[in-house]
C-alpha cells in the first residue's frame, strides 16, 4: 500500500509527536519500575491506544516456538481479530511478526492479501490495521497491533508514531532478562532443595541397611519407578516415615 498524504498539517503533526514523546517518557519511567513482562505489555497497549488517534483497540502478538498467541489485548474484539489471524495462518500481525516489516493496510487490501483471515474475521473486521514488529529476545518476538474502525484509516504519521512505541523494546528486553534470571534462580533453588532431600534420604538408607551410597540411591530410584512418582517425593515420603516412626 502506498504512503498516502497525512491528513494533518505540520503544526498538528508536531503536536502529536510531542504528545507521543511525552507519553513515551512516562512509559519508560513505568517500565523501569516494573519487572513483570505481562504487566509491561498491558501498559504499552493502553498507552498506544491513547497516543495514536483513531485507534480503538490494541494487542500484542508473541510467537513462541513458532506458534502465535495474544499476550495482551485491550478488549475482546481485538482478541477475536488476533485469533482470526491465527486460525487463518495469515494477517497483518503475523506478517509483521514473521517479516519484521511494519504493516499498514485498510480492510479492502487486507481482504485481497489475506482472504482467509478476512473471512474468519467476519463481523469483527475493522476499517484499517497497523502492526509493527516487536522483538524482545530470541524466545519472545511478535508484533504490536492497532485496529481502527474509522473510515480514514491509519496514516503515515500513525505508522511513525507506532514505530516510536516499539522503541520501548529495550525496556521490555531488560524486563524479560530480569524475569528469566528470576526463573533460573527459582529453578536452581528447587534443584538444590531436591538434592538435599535426596541426599538425606540416601544417608538414612545407608545407615539402616548398611549399604554404600550408590546402592542406597538405587533403592530410592527403584521405589520412584514402582510408585511412578518423582525421586524427590519418594525421598520426602521416606524421611517423613522415618521421623514418624522415631517420634
Amino acid at each position: 500500500m502506498g504512503v498516502k498524504p497525512d491528513q494533518f498539517g505540520e503544526p498538528e503533526a508536531v503536536q502529536r509527536v510531542d504528545e507521543v514523546t511525552g507519553a513515551l517518557e512516562r512509559l519508560t519511567i513505568a517500565l523501569e519500575q516494573e519487572e513483570d513482562l505481562a504487566v509491561l505489555l498491558q501498559r504499552v497497549s493502553r498507552q498506544v491506544v491513547s497516543a495514536v488517534p483513531d485507534t480503538e483497540m490494541a494487542s500484542v502478538t508473541l510467537l513462541r516456538a513458532g506458534a502465535p498467541y495474544t499476550a495482551t489485548a485491550t478488549g475482546e474484539s481485538a482478541l477475536r481479530i488476533d485469533r482470526a489471524q491465527y486460525d487463518a495462518g495469515q494477517g497483518p500481525c503475523l506478517e509483521a511478526a514473521h517479516t519484521g516489516e511494519l504493516q499498514r493496510v485498510d480492510v479492502a487490501e487486507a481482504a485481497q492479501r489475506w482472504p482467509a483471515f478476512a473471512a474468519a474475521a467476519g463481523k469483527d473486521a475493522v476499517a484499517s490495521y497497523l502492526s509493527a514488529p516487536l522483538f524482545i529476545d530470541r524466545e519472545y518476538q511478535g508484533s504490536l497491533n492497532l485496529y481502527s474502525t474509522a473510515g480514514g484509516g491509519f496514516g503515515a504519521l500513525d505508522a511513525a508514531l507506532l514505530e516510536l512505541y516499539t522503541a520501548a523494546e529495550a525496556a521490555l528486553r531488560g524486563a524479560r532478562r530480569y524475569q528469566t534470571a528470576q526463573e533460573t534462580v527459582a529453578q536452581l533453588r528447587t534443584a538444590l532443595t531436591s538434592r538435599a532431600v535426596i541426599d538425606q534420604a540416601k544417608g538414612i538408607l545407608m545407615v539402616l541397611h548398611h549399604v554404600p551410597a550408590d546402592e542406597a540411591f538405587d533403592l530410592l530410584v527403584k521405589q520412584s519407578q514402582n510408585q511412578n512418582v518423582k525421586l524427590r517425593e519418594v525421598a520426602e515420603q521416606f524421611i517423613a516415615q522415618v521421623l514418624a516412626a522415631s517420634s
